[in-house]
């Protein structure tokens, strides 16, 4: 039997963007990435990374945010008091988001349909104007509008990492050809992604926010994507899916307080890889965003590439039923808010 192919963005340059002290984000990341990819049996088909255009980034991004940080070239700075730049952070950050960039363009016209994007900086932070929170450049976003530039009239970006991608939320907030469902603990850095923030003007309704309480572990993930996840993309169809898949969410995680399990984030993407091959045409890609324990990155990117290319099938453990009379649990609480504000969109069991 062959073994599955898929896409690879790696650069080594995302290597050489280096904290200028001890930093969670740091170069080792990708390290702990590259294992779980070398152990996949998988066909790797690599795509080159490659500058990305003013035309590309700047669909996503202010111009004049984008010429501030190409200024900052050769330099080593803290651009806000989490987020560093050193003399080749932005060259980093450059190659990442085209080397996305050119993953979408081979999804789209080339007969590989699924992809792993092991990118550095990580991108669901940066907002139109702004570095955020260990981000220079929004990755995913860039993927997302060049997709649609493309001809593709509606992505979906999934985004599991335990912190909200404010920045992803911000530049599609009022824009129905992009979906934007995030699942994150809450409250928590950066403050965003309540359940009532849906989407405004044409794009109300594209926003899903599944905000939940700290201690949520597989039972909860799987409540959260078969109640809310699963449906509301069976209705929108993608034509693409995008995963900002952050590993921070394991309960190894030093930064966070969820519970997940490496097969949760397996579970996540066979969710995400079913709707991919049902109205996508199996155009999936996983990218990478946060995680800051090399064990937890590493084992969880293994469980989800199998998931995403359905190589492997995940069982979680079902959310426990309440007898009358006793409280309801904070997770089983976040769960009927969230699904109580999508509801008022799209049809839920």
């Amino acid at each position: 039997m062959s073994r599955p192919r898929s896409l690879l963005v790696d650069d080594a340059a995302f290597d050489r963007h280096v904290p200028l002290a001890y930093h969670p984000e740091r170069p080792e990341r990708l390290t702990a990435a590259r294992a779980a990819v070398e152990a996949a049996d998988v066909d790797w088909q690599k795509v080159a990374s490659r500058e990305v255009t003013p035309e590309i980034v700047n669909r996503v991004h202010d111009a004049r945010f984008v010429d501030e940080l190409v200024a900052l070239r050769g330099q080593s700075a803290m651009v806000d008091p989490d987020t560093y730049v050193n003399e080749h952070s932005v060259d980093a950050a450059l190659r990442a988001a085209g080397g996305v960039a050119a993953m979408v363009d081979a999804m789209l016209h080339g007969p590989v349909s699924t992809g792993v994007a092991l990118l550095r900086p990580p991108g669901h932070h940066a907002r139109r104007a702004a570095a955020m929170g260990f981000c220079l450049l929004n990755n995913v976003a860039i993927a997302a509008a060049h997709a649609r530039a493309s001809g593709l009239s509606r992505v979906a970006i999934v985004d599991f990492d335990v912190h909200h991608g404010n920045g992803t939320q911000e530049i599609f907030y009022d824009d129905p050809g992009v979906l934007y469902i995030s699942a994150h603990q809450w409250p928590f850095y950066p403050g965003s992604g309540a359940a009532n923030e849906v989407g405004t003007a044409e794009g109300t309704g594209f926003t899903v926010n599944l905000p939940l309480s700290a201690g949520g572990g597989d039972a909860v993930y799987r409540g959260a994507f078969e109640r809310v996840v699963a449906p509301v993309l069976e209705q929108y169809a993608p034509e693409l899916v995008l995963v900002s898949a952050g590993f921070d969410a394991s309960a190894r995680d030093p930064l966070a307080e969820m519970r997940l399990s490496p097969q949760a984030f397996g579970f996540m993407a066979e969710v995400l890889g079913t709707q991919a091959r049902r109205s996508a045409s199996g155009r999936i890609a996983l990218v990478l965003e946060g995680g800051y324990d090399l064990t937890a990155i590493e084992q969880g990117l293994a469980e989800a590439i199998r998931g995403m290319l359905g190589t492997a099938t995940f069982s979680l453990p079902a959310r426990a039923s309440i007898p009358p009379g006793l409280a309801v649990p904070p997770n089983e609480a976040d769960l009927a808010r969230a699904a109580k504000f999508a509801a008022r969109t799209w049809k839920l069991a």
